[in-house]
């Protein structure tokens, strides 16, 4: 296989992951507190004998879109948005994850966790815990949560120390390795973040790789029809 073919391959490849991220997107358009994900391509030339270099793509690279999105009124008490940076912490069997989705609800045992039943995190670490004969719970614009005009709380906002650290995980989860607190960011009650992705942008960008790919596809199969016709020609 000559190298155009090779290099059309890793292009696919690229592609077709791609495909699959901008599709993640797209499904989780109206998921509250997702973020968008792009792919990050990359350039390897590589020096060949007698011959000129071949350029590879590499696709491996993920960004995440952090782009503040609206904001929808729930009127629930323990639905909680964040406005400006940062991220809710929450403890999960794999470790602490940062997520932008404020949904939460009181455990059994009185402790405010995600659907998924992971426990949110305060400002020190530590999980939150609400009385269960809590009256007027009330969240003010820095994470302090009060209960009875009694502050019993305060949600903690962090971010990853290195920007480039940030990593998806799955659903609204990201790991972000080393954390630090954030400063400035408001946290909102009664509301929550939607997603940021833009539906119509992603599946014009859908688009746009499929012709890609479908470009791709038919240089290869003209690129096998002439090697066929190549050996036929060279057997008689």
């Amino acid at each position: 296989m000559e190298a155009a073919s090779y290099t059309t391959l890793n292009r696919q490849s690229g592609l077709m992951r791609e495909m699959g991220v901008v599709a993640n997107n797209i499904a989780n358009s109206s998921t509250t507190g997702f973020r968008r994900e792009g792919v990050v391509f990359s350039e390897f030339v590589v020096a060949l004998d007698q011959d000129p270099s071949l350029s590879m793509a590499n696709a491996s690279g993920r960004n995440v879109d952090l782009s503040q999105s609206t904001l929808s009124q729930t009127g629930g008490q323990f639905d909680f948005a964040i406005q400006g940076e940062g991220f809710f912490l929450i403890e999960t069997p794999q470790g602490q994850r940062l997520t932008r989705a404020g949904s939460f609800t009181p455990s059994a045992e009185g402790e405010l966790v995600t659907p998924d039943g992971y426990r949110l995190l305060d400002a020190g670490g530590a999980p939150i815990f609400v009385p269960p004969d809590a009256r007027g719970l009330a969240l003010a614009a820095d994470g302090t949560l009060s209960a009875g005009g009694q502050p019993v709380a305060r949600v903690g906002l962090w971010q990853p120390t290195d920007p480039l650290a940030l990593r998806y995980q799955t659903g609204t989860l990201f790991e972000g390795g080393e954390l630090e607190p954030v400063e400035g960011a408001t946290i909102l009650q009664g509301m929550l973040e939607d997603s940021n992705v833009e539906p119509v942008s992603e599946i014009a960008r859908m688009i746009e790789v499929q012709r890609a790919y479908e470009l791709g596809q038919k240089f290869l199969d003209a690129e096998d029809q002439r090697v066929r016709g190549v050996i036929s020609t060279l057997g008689r």
